[in-house]
């Protein structure tokens, strides 16, 4: 049997390991990011990758577009509300500048590209020329290859056929959709108004102009809900046969974000709705033919998630579970978050910082982090769990000359707990993440966080489910 055939919600343990942890889009994670790894630091990263031919495979892009012509109340994002394109267009500007000097410290044969990601914010909050100027800008820099993977993320509400097809026109062949629920009462209660015929006919442009995947994103636990009509909304959507799903949770972090102030706890779901509607999203996308990647990620059997999945291939990074294997990501734009070799970096926060930055031919890096050994290999280990739901002691042993069960020996008795209660099975050689277990694996990635484990900072993340 194939250990990611299939999951099983289990209540009683949900309820009993369900607690607070990062979501390891990264291992160290963001919040462990020091001011002491700097905008010199950086470059000095990117100078060792330019001095060594054998680390220039080809790279991961991200590019951050934080504009928003309207404010969604659950939102946590880093975005700026506004309708003044004048913004807009300035960002691109400096965004072209972070790219002349990023690109500067690198050898100029290092410029293939096989991943890359518009997300935001509101990406499509750009106009049509704003899109070509930026992908121009991006292409001017670095080539990217046939075959890869360039995604984006779009509000169906500023999407119309032509927009479609000049997304496709300009090379991306994977679109996200946002979603989050199709009910009325839930739509005006997180103030994000979305009617299923704008949403669908976006879809069916997409698939009309040949893109690859098409994927949907919703949220549970939002004000009004219910698991009826969630169930409803999932009815819907599925009619509408998305290639992958991403089924998010909400956090209500009020006194984090300023905009969910605007949402009241009495119109939320009590806790026991929240596992309701999260059971019959399991039952019902499992039962329609979707595979579980893992956390909140489902995906048609022939996807290409799913396809990784199964030959060991699949990956993850800041941008979530991805096709390709271990890339160095060079991001663009604030708040974004970069990796060249064993090092993360992280841009200032606000414009006005991010500009000054540039103005002064200076890297917009504010904080980042050099990874340990010990990070490096918890990294890979995270990674096993995270993605492929399994962990073989003899390949980890060989790649890092360790013996696995002598070096995390703690975690392995720690995991005593986990395995007793049938989240996982810790088997000679290997540890196996029960079906049971899947949608905690957060939880069991959690023990082999050492950061973690040194400092337990609970309220800075949300719950696992």
């Amino acid at each position: 049997m194939s250990f990611t055939d299939h999951i099983v919600f289990d209540e009683a343990l949900i309820r009993r390991f369900d607690i607070s942890g990062p979501r390891y889009t990264s291992y160290p994670t963001a919040d462990r990011f020091s001011a002491d790894f700097d905008a010199a630091a950086y470059r000095d990263r990117l100078l060792r990758r330019r001095d060594d031919a054998r680390e220039w495979k080809p790279f991961s892009l991200y590019f951050h577009l934080p504009f928003c012509s309207s404010i969604c109340y659950y939102c946590a994002c880093n975005k700026i509300v506004t309708r003044d394109h004048g913004r807009s267009a300035k960002y691109l500007k400096y965004l072209g500048r972070e790219l002349a000097l990023q690109t500067g410290f690198l050898h100029p044969d290092d410029n293939a590209v096989e991943q890359l990601h518009w997300g935001g914010g509101t990406p499509t909050f750009l106009s049509h020329d704003e899109m070509r100027q930026l992908m121009s800008i991006t292409r001017r820099h670095f080539r990217l290859l046939d075959g890869g993977e360039y995604s984006i993320e779009v509000d169906p509400r500023q999407v119309d056929r032509a927009t479609v097809d000049l997304l496709a026109e300009l090379g991306f062949n994977r679109i996200s959709v946002g979603v989050q629920d199709f009910d009325a009462r839930v739509q005006r209660a997180v103030n994000r108004v979305q009617s299923e015929e704008e949403t669908f006919a976006v879809m069916d442009a997409a698939r009309a102009s040949g893109f690859k995947s098409i994927s949907v994103d919703l949220i549970y636990g939002l004000p009004k809900q219910s698991a009826a009509s969630f169930d409803r909304m999932l009815d819907r959507v599925l009619a509408g046969s998305p290639d992958r799903l991403s089924i998010y949770h909400y956090a209500h972090l009020p006194a984090l974000f300023k905009p969910q102030r605007r949402i009241f706890d009495v119109d939320l779901p009590t806790p026991d709705e929240r596992l309701r509607i999260l059971s019959l999203t399991v039952d019902k996308l499992t039962a329609a033919g979707y595979v579980f990647i893992g956390m909140d990620h489902f995906a048609k059997p022939d996807d290409e998630l799913a396809v990784a999945q199964r030959a060991g291939r699949l990956h993850r990074n800041f941008q979530g579970y991805s096709t390709h294997a271990d890339r160095d990501m060079l991001s663009f734009g604030i708040t974004s978050i970069g990796k060249v070799g064993t090092s993360y970096s992280q841009n200032v926060r606000t414009l006005d910082e991010y500009y000054a930055r540039l103005d002064g031919g200076v890297l917009p890096v504010f904080r980042g982090l050099g990874l340990t050994p010990d990070d490096v290999l918890r990294r890979a280990v995270i990674q096993a769990l995270m993605c492929h739901f399994a962990l073989p002691f003899a390949a980890f042993e060989k790649e890092y000359g360790i013996d696995f069960a002598n070096h995390f020996s703690v975690e392995l008795a720690e995991l005593g707990e986990m395995e007793r209660a049938g989240l996982l099975c810790v088997e000679p050689g290997q540890i196996v993440v029960l079906p049971p277990g899947r949608l905690l694996v957060r939880v069991i990635a959690m023990v082999f966080d050492a950061r973690l484990r040194a400092n337990r900072p609970q309220n800075r993340y949300s719950k696992v489910i």
